[in-house]
């Protein structure tokens, strides 16, 4: 009988085309928004979102299943949609807001592009939850690892989009004080806010996603996410003239971004 040769199991790190292709299409167009102006700016930022949350959603089917895409803009879109369609109508958590109608379609007012951005960082973010949180004994406290690091990742994120939309008139809060030294324009309570619905939403997320696949590879995660960091922080502090944003956001996210690209380092030496 002739042998039927068995498939070769995928080597350790093997990486998606479309994921990969997603990234760094997101990252150029997020690299040209000092370049614009007006609706052409209006029009990367939404098609920066767009291609941010597919390259997180489908990398994330490629290094777990392809249902974990769906559940995942489930739980993350989901909790973003209500947690905006709330804020937006009662002022909590975040304080009183409103959109300017400039980020397109509308859904209960609120733009269908803001879930998805919640989701865009949500996602990778829980990925670095779980590398953090791997050396912490017992499920349950590792579990409350992963949600309050990548929590504190997504949320810290806001200390960088918030100065950015409202300075490009995407929304404004009516009540934007007290705030933080040298941001003026957005109230402390936005940042709470932030904090309650990002641990809600990657708590969520670590339940319902499965683990990665042992040839799975990091790189989009990591890409995302160390991008979003350092690209930011160097935005802010020399083309946008925002070297507070910077200093803030650069510390905060650090906390948790820094670690995480570092204990991927160790592992692929």
């Amino acid at each position: 009988m002739a042998r039927v040769p068995l498939p070769r199991p995928a080597r350790r790190g093997t990486r998606a085309p479309l994921p990969a292709a997603l990234c760094g299409a997101a990252v150029l167009s997020q690299v040209a928004y000092p370049l614009l102006r007006g609706r052409a700016l209006h029009r990367a930022t939404t098609a920066s979102v767009a291609l941010f949350a597919g390259a997180a959603l489908t990398d994330l089917a490629c290094r777990t299943a392809p249902r974990a895409a769906a559940a995942a803009l489930l739980a993350a879109g989901g909790t973003g949609l209500a947690a905006e369609v709330v804020g937006t109508r009662t002022g909590r958590p975040f304080g009183p807001y409103r959109y300017a109608g400039t980020l397109g379609p509308q859904v209960a007012d609120v733009p269908v592009v803001v879930p998805l951005a919640w989701t865009m960082l949500a996602v990778p973010s829980v990925h670095l939850g779980r590398i953090l949180a791997q050396a912490v004994p017992g499920p349950r406290l590792r579990r409350a690892a992963t949600a309050g690091a990548a929590a504190w990742t997504l949320a810290s994120w806001d200390l960088f989009l918030d100065p950015q939309m409202t300075a490009a008139g995407h929304w404004r809060f009516d009540n934007p004080t007290p705030a933080l030294p040298g941001v003026p324009g957005i109230p402390l309570s936005n940042y709470a806010g932030w904090l309650l619905v990002s641990l809600l939403m990657t708590a969520a997320l670590d339940r319902v996603l499965p683990p990665d696949r042992a040839d799975a590879s990091p790189a989009v995660p990591a890409t995302l996410l160390g991008w979003t960091w350092l690209g930011s922080a160097l935005g802010n502090a020399v083309f946008f003239r925002r070297p507070v944003v910077a200093a803030y956001g650069g510390a905060a996210m650090g906390l948790t971004v820094a670690p995480y690209l570092w204990r991927l380092r160790r592992r692929r030496g």
